[in-house]
């Protein structure tokens, strides 16, 4: 063949936008569908316009496909040049509609090559798919050949298909832009999205890939950008909701932000005693800084603090090569006994916190010693003699922070101790 729900949408663009400024780096290769009105200096202003940063390279050439790209040095060269965020890849107009047989031997290889390529120069780039639309009245050149390609919803069911399928076949993201173009359609909007050839675009038409690749790479609805590009004020927003509702009602299925990891927490003091809630999203690894000089790693449900203040609590998600850090301050009025002589003669025990046992590393106890353990309301937990050297066990207390009393026959020791579980 011849190559020629809105509230809740609301609700989680806020939560998004928490996130704060971000700066990225995009480098595009495609053909006319990107270059003609420089589709990435419209993204670049988006962004600029909303707070953030997109710095971008290209290599776009008219016509050119996957399998070119493959093996242009430029391209190549380019992909090596530094650890992108994103690389976008744009198929010729018509190959991806075209019948899945030829598709399979033409297109999927390719993309196959670059991803690898891509991910050899860096495995935490992305390779962003850049789903185009169909032609305004479908491929006539190809009708005759293949006739589910004859009308616009022909074509465009096929291009979503083939990109679809790409995305998830290389775990991919992709920018639903032919999805978004398929709405402004169908819902009767008189914007002209085409150019004159009934397949570039014009400038609204790349503006609404602008958009939608602004909320595709920066997980940030477009909804209010000042930049314009020459547009109609109110033609822009149009597009800026047109792109925002199709991309934010399926991130899962364009595959958007589902390996990035967000930190999120609540708590609940209750004295010196903080429950935590983690409401992290996508991580799988955790770092908690508590404020008091404690750290933990982990999914954490609780600290205690040993003295009165007002302390940052800090968490990093991670997941893959993504984190996120978020903070909290928590105000310690009261840590219930009286300590007004425990720091006169602490040994500071290790490992802290404890988990089995703590151990007295100072040479001046003893190798036999009576102990006192007491829980933060002054209740006595445990007393014994140490028989293992200078090692208590304290694999039956729970999660807490506790006390000591030792006696070794010539001193007394007092000091505190956490138990984490």
């Amino acid at each position: 063949m011849k190559k020629n729900l809105f509230i809740s949408l609301l609700l989680l663009l806020v939560s998004m936008s928490l996130f704060g400024q971000k700066k990225l780096q995009a480098l595009f290769l495609g053909n006319s569908y990107t270059y003609v009105n420089d589709l990435p200096t419209l993204i670049t202003q988006i962004a600029l316009s909303k707070g953030d940063t997109l710095l971008h390279d290209e290599n776009n050439i008219g016509g050119y496909t996957l399998q070119a790209h493959s093996t242009n040095a430029t391209s190549l060269s380019k992909i090596s040049a530094r650890p992108w965020d994103y690389v976008v890849l744009q198929e010729q107009s018509q190959m991806p509609a075209f019948p899945p047989s030829q598709v399979a031997a033409e297109v999927y290889p390719y993309a196959d090559s670059l991803n690898k390529y891509i991910k050899r120069n860096d495995s935490c780039s992305q390779t962003l798919f850049f789903m185009t639309w169909g032609r305004q009245n479908g491929d006539a050149s190809n009708c005759a050949s293949y006739p589910p390609i004859c009308t616009y919803e022909g074509m465009q069911a096929g291009l979503r298909l083939s990109y679809m399928t790409m995305t998830q076949m290389l775990h991919a993201v992709v920018a639903p832009v032919g999805v978004v173009w398929k709405k402004v359609r169908n819902q009767g909007d008189s914007i002209l999205l085409y150019n004159a050839d009934e397949s570039h675009p014009s400038l609204a038409g790349s503006y609404l890939a602008a958009c939608t690749f602004y909320a595709t790479m920066f997980h940030k609805s477009p909804i209010g950008s000042s930049y314009y590009a020459g547009l109609n004020p109110a033609t822009a927003l149009h597009l800026q909701q047109y792109a925002a509702q199709v991309v934010f009602d399926s991130l899962a299925l364009w595959q958007i932000d589902t390996l990035t990891a967000h930190a999120a927490f609540s708590m609940n003091a209750n004295q010196n005693n903080v429950a935590i809630t983690n409401a992290s999203l996508n991580a799988d690894a955790y770092y908690w800084d508590f404020g008091d000089g404690q750290t933990y790693s982990g999914n954490t449900t609780s600290h205690t603090y040993l003295t009165t203040g007002t302390f940052t609590v800090k968490l990093i998600a991670y997941r893959g090569c993504s984190s996120s850090t978020v903070s909290h301050t928590v105000s310690i009025t009261s840590v219930g006994i009286d300590q007004a002589n425990i720091a006169l003669t602490a040994m500071n025990p290790y490992p802290s916190p404890a988990n089995d046992v703590i151990i007295f590393g100072t040479s001046e106890v003893k190798k036999a010693f009576v102990y006192t353990l007491y829980n933060m309301e002054g209740m006595e937990m445990m007393q014994g003699r140490s028989v293992s050297g200078k090692e208590i066990s304290v694999a039956m207390l729970p999660t807490g922070v506790f006390f000591y009393v030792l006696n070794d026959d010539e001193n007394i020791f007092r000091g505190k101790f956490q138990v984490v579980r």
